[in-house]
């Protein structure tokens, strides 16, 4: 029996945190109560976020109060959030993924630790088939372009065989000078890299959509559709409305603090 597609959705301006955190719960109960009668659809969710640092649920409040405090004071937000891993950051430049997914459509159900690996193995694979980039394993979650550079970051989280959080992939230098700011998925000695830093040329990110597409759908073998909001009932509403708030809001203006 094939597997249905999976819809995806780019949006072009970035996006708030907290909003994208609501929307992917929403979409989450969609699909659990859609579940029920075998109608809920698989979505990939593309996107920028703005400025934000994100502590996974390893941490807690105590133990980062004085990060808080310090990275807000430089134009960020910061959140906790129920995703692995540890202290991170998001923002312009940056693509993030937010696959949601019914791992339970996989016959045997896909694992935890078999969707990561794929992740993983996609965005090693779009780095090497559209920029040439090489890349090291190291043993850590992630994709590093060496020892002491980080270029792509994976949390997720798996509630109900659904999946929500995802991957994020540094496309142009933007990011870093914010990376520069903590140890980031606390891994000491380790700084963010991106394609344009290892390309030295300039990338924009709207056209990096189309191959991560493509690629997610290779490694996790489904088709991949774009969306149309219109035809998506809730999911579509929900996606509309977040676009129309991002539209509202305007574009993200690079930092000065950070931009030097």
């Amino acid at each position: 029996m094939s597997l249905p597609p999976i819809i995806y959705h780019y949006f072009r301006l970035p996006l708030p945190y907290v909003r994208t955190l609501a929307l992917q719960e929403r979409l989450h109960q969609l699909q659990l109560l859609q579940r029920k009668s075998g109608t809920h659809k698989d979505i990939l969710l593309l996107l920028q976020h703005r400025p934000v640092y994100t502590a996974g649920r390893r941490q807690k409040e105590p133990t980062i109060r004085d990060e808080r405090v310090r990275l807000t004071g430089i134009g960020a937000d910061f959140l906790m959030t129920t995703r692995g891993g540890e202290l991170t950051y998001h923002g312009p430049g940056q693509i993030i993924g937010y696959p949601l997914l019914d791992l339970s459509r996989y016959a045997p159900t896909m694992g935890a630790r078999d969707y990561v690996c794929r992740m993983q193995k996609m965005l090693e694979l779009h780095l090497k088939e559209a920029h040439s980039i090489p890349f090291i394993p190291l043993g850590h979650t992630g994709v590093f372009l060496d020892a002491t550079t980080k270029i792509g970051s994976i949390g997720v989280q798996v509630r109900h065989r659904l999946t929500s959080h995802g991957f994020a992939l540094n496309i142009t230098q933007e990011p870093i000078p914010w990376f520069d700011q903590i140890v980031a998925c606390g891994l000491e000695g380790v700084s963010a890299g991106s394609v344009e830093g290892a390309k030295q040329k300039d990338v924009r990110v709207e056209d990096e959509i189309p191959g991560l597409v493509s690629r997610f759908g290779r490694v996790y073998g489904r088709e991949m559709i774009k969306m149309k909001t219109e035809d998506e009932g809730e999911i579509g509403e929900a996606i509309a409305t977040l676009e129309a708030e991002a539209e509202e809001a305007g574009n993200w203006l690079t930092n000065p603090r950070l931009s030097s």
